[in-house]
């Protein structure tokens, strides 16, 4: 996408210390996905210290963010910015796995954090943790329906709080509030709006006010424009030389990092069209003096230590605020003057933090009012931490917390190592290292903590003996880093502190990890005497050799063989599996069953495991959940002897589940479909959007048009127009309705008609009925066609309350000797949740034939 400068020098993964009033997003898990460095590195640093605004965007989702207006503001502008997320996103598609839900939601968080170190914002989350009420529920078409489903109250406070946490002079809310927008986006908007004003009220959530907090007045508004209707264009086309990208590429460089949901473009540089080399924004709301047509966010806002100078200028009756404001901005000029030669910046940035200092002591002793100096104060204490941050990259100081392993249990002892390295040619002195950790914890340095002087290429380091209570909680991917290490040094008599966090997640996991396989199924009521066949996957995590014993808890009546296992393990980190039978009782009714795997070992009990979760751009991490399998009992009728091509496109693993109800089930590779005989198949099933991630399908769609046309069943799931789809694929044109907002069910309770119940699709072999409805989850459909050939019989009507129903949801049509279907039902998404109806349904609809 874009070409860097040459650079020198690597960075470890730091955080510098927490601004007052400022929340990082803190994560677990913090391996780096994308890193600059050198004299790149360190006018990101530095550029924060010539002023002294805050902008805040505000998004529903990870990748809603404002990627190039951000870089332009925090990268270009140096403005102290942050970008504030609702959910997690859990409820959308995966592009890079088959993760679903709070799995996913772990992806896309992780995602989120690693875009945002590339656009250097701070990152904010409104929702809080697994499960909770602020979650991605799926689409929605109305932001009341939004604010229902998350509670207005909890996120509406939540926002509130991050506005006055944040204190950002601008706001922008990424989207509008229309129609044609996803409610959640809606939502955002809306709350955001409201937001301006009552963020400002003492009586709206007085809570804050005991915690600390005080109210807080955004200053201007902006919502999305465009070019013919607009207060301020950000010119995100504009060439930056240090960085060696335009702030769009940089922009997309962080939207390269939300792979799950693959964004990201390439663009060259320069302006490739007007609406991509220029953002546009109106003016909404403003507590100061504005004009129609505005040179930048900040026309009116304070936006140096000058401006702030000339602001209380008149009110500061002795002056030693107001020149020492305006010393600090001849220190942040001097800053600037001193790159790139990094000796001379990290001099000037120490001199500027002992003046920051010396204001805030100025401050503090004014007379000046008290809102005017719990605003100087904030801004200070910001600039603190960009020193910081400053001092380390001037400095080349590389410090770190290394534990002996990231995989921990409760009651074990291990061994972390804080260090510091200096990279730089000025002599550091007075360097302490000391190790945080939780409550109950105990953290003993076993040697010195403490070092007179580091000179250039010169390591320290302290070894720290970590002892883990039995008490200890569970790993919590959305938690802070349970470890991280304070770094304190003295350079020209002034001195910089770090907090580091370990460049990997560091995890207190179950002792005995256990994972079912499978992880869910259906119990047919059909054939009860058929043994369910559980294989429990077990991985030691405890330090060195152990063992445990694996039992099942099954529903009372069941029984299960054998009743216990025992596993030896020789080492941490050793998997082994051990397999169980179990048997229903003979009198099974229909609904939902558990079986719960057991590990024992002495009084250490486990029920849990660890999903892991990794990808290079997001490192490693883990999700902790019950070590259960859930069983769905309902009557079923499956053909003998039933084969099935399935081409999968990634996003789901219905083929394991047919797999599980007896169906002969064959993964289609490339050349599978290129050149292998299809006609072994009784039916070939399209995931959803394959067209767009099988390569192999478009030049080969005359091959299984022929394979239909021969007598084969070809089933087709939905797809998008950007999936290379066009109207011509389908044996009689289907083309799928635009916008694809408008064209979609997401109401999961919505009445669904079946037009033609005598249809062998509602029949054979399962008899579908009104109940076959109830219970789906999430969505019913997604990007209904809007038009299609007459060949076609419409199988449903189905629409969200109070809208048109769509009759295209459900297509099938004979073509020569066999069937062609094109279904938008969500399958992917009922099947994995053991929906009975969706399951009976797609058994007869791959079990067709003329």
């Amino acid at each position: 996408m874009r070409k860097r400068k040459s650079v020198s020098k690597w960075f470890a993964t730091i955080t510098s210390v927490a601004m007052a009033g400022s929340l990082l997003l803190s994560f677990a898990a913090t391996q780096p996905a994308h890193a600059d460095r050198g004299i790149a590195d360190l006018w990101k640093s530095i550029k924060p210290l010539t002023t002294i605004a805050s902008a805040m965007n505000t998004g529903a989702h990870p990748d809603d963010e404002h990627s190039a207006t951000l870089a332009y503001l925090t990268l270009g502008k140096g403005v102290n910015t942050s970008s504030i997320i609702a959910n997690r996103g859990e409820g959308g598609q995966n592009e890079i796995g088959s993760e679903l839900g709070n799995a996913l939601g772990i992806i896309r968080s992780r995602e989120l954090q690693e875009a945002s170190k590339v656009t250097n914002v701070t990152l904010g989350m409104l929702s809080e943790g697994i499960n909770d009420a602020i979650f991605d529920f799926g689409f929605s078409k109305s932001p009341d329906e939004t604010l229902e489903k998350w509670g207005d109250s909890v996120v509406y406070e939540r926002l509130i709080r991050k506005i006055r946490e944040l204190r950002p002079d601008v706001i922008i809310p990424s989207f509008l509030n229309e129609n044609s927008t996803h409610g959640h986006h809606r939502a955002i908007n809306v709350i955001t709006v409201r937001a301006f004003k009552d963020a400002a009220n003492p009586d709206i959530y007085p809570e804050h006010l005991k915690k600390g907090l005080q109210p807080w007045q955004v200053k201007k508004m902006y919502l999305p424009a465009n070019s013919k209707d607009y207060s301020v264009i950000v010119p995100i086309g504009d060439y930056d030389e240090i960085y060696g990208a335009s702030y769009l590429q940089l922009g997309e460089e962080s939207r390269f990092m939300h792979k799950s949901q693959g964004m990201g473009k390439n663009y060259d540089e320069g302006p490739v069209k007007p609406d991509l080399f220029s953002n546009y924004y109106k003016l909404e709301a403003a507590t100061v003096k504005s004009k129609d047509k505005e040179d930048n966010f900040f026309d009116g806002i304070a936006y140096s230590f000058e401006d702030l100078a000339k602001e209380i200028e008149s009110v500061d009756k002795d002056k030693k605020v107001t020149k020492g404001l305006r010393v600090l901005q001849q220190d942040a000029d001097k800053v600037i003057a001193a790159y790139p030669t990094f000796a001379k910046v990290v001099r000037e940035v120490h001199e500027m933090k002992a003046d920051v200092q010396n204001v805030l002591n100025d401050v503090n002793a004014s007379d000046l009012n008290k809102a005017t100096k719990e605003d100087l104060l904030y801004r200070l204490h910001v600039k603190e931490g960009q020193l910081n941050k400053a001092s380390m990259e001037a400095a080349s100081v590389v410090a770190k917390v290394t534990p002996a392993t990231g995989e921990l249990v409760a009651g074990q002892t291990t061994k972390v190592v804080v260090s510091a390295f200096n990279g730089g040619s000025v002599e550091l002195t007075k360097i302490r290292l000391g190790l945080n950790v939780p409550e109950g914890w105990t953290a003993t340095p076993a040697g010195a903590d403490s070092f007179d002087r580091i000179s250039y290429n010169q390591t320290v380091s302290t070894t720290f003996d970590v002892t883990i209570p039995k008490n200890a909680a569970e790993f919590k991917p959305y938690d802070a880093s349970i470890l991280n290490a304070d770094v304190a040094y003295q350079a020209f008599d002034t001195v910089s502190k770090l907090k580091v966090t370990p460049q990997n997640a560091v995890a207190i996991l179950p002792p005995y990890s256990m994972s079912l396989s499978p992880s869910a199924t259906v119990l047919n009521t059909l054939k009860t005497e058929e043994p369910i066949p559980v294989k429990v996957t077990v991985r030691n995590y405890t330090p060195g050799a152990s063992k445990t014993a694996i039992s099942l808890n099954v529903p009372e009546g069941w029984t299960v063989e054998p009743a216990v296992e025992e596993v030896n393990f020789a080492s941490k980190g050793e998997t082994k599996s051990v397999a169980f039978s179990v048997k229903a009782s003979s009198h099974v009714e229909t609904g939902k069953y558990s079986i719960m795997a057991v590990a024992k070992s002495g009084d250490v009990e486990s029920t849990r495991g660890a999903q892991v979760i990794e990808y290079p751009h997001i490192g490693k991490t883990y999700l902790i959940q019950p070590a259960e399998l859930k069983i769905e009992a309902f009557d079923l009728a499956v053909p003998q002897n039933l084969k099935v091509g399935y081409v999968s496109s990634g996003f789901d693993n219905i083929d394991q589940y047919l797999r599980q109800l007896g169906v002969d089930v064959v993964k289609l590779e490339a050349k599978d479909i290129q050149f292998g005989d299809l006609s072994q198949y009784n039916t070939i099933v399209l995931g959803i959007r394959a067209y767009a991630f099988r390569p192999e399908l478009i030049p080969s769609n005359q091959r299984l048009l022929d394979y239909a046309k021969n007598g084969g069943n070809l089933v087709v799931q939905y797809h998008k127009p950007e999936d290379k789809w066009k109207p011509e694929l389908a044996p009689y044109p289907i083309k799928i309705g635009e916008p694809l907002i408008q064209w979609r069910v997401t109401d999961e309770s919505s009445k669904v008609t079946m037009l033609a119940p005598d249809h062998s699709m509602f029949n054979y072999p399962n008899k579908i009925e009104a109940a076959d409805w109830n219970n789906w989850i999430q969505d019913r459909s997604a990007y209904n066609p809007s038009e299609w050939g007459k060949e076609y019989t419409e199988l449903i009507s189905n629409g969200d309350p109070g809208e048109k129903e769509f009759t295209g949801t459900f297509l099938t049509a004979p073509y020569g000797k066999g069937i062609y279907t094109y279904s938008t039902l969500v399958w992917y998404r009922e099947i994995p949740s053991l929906v009975p109806g969706s399951i009976r349904m797609f058994v007869n609809m791959i079990s067709q034939k003329q």
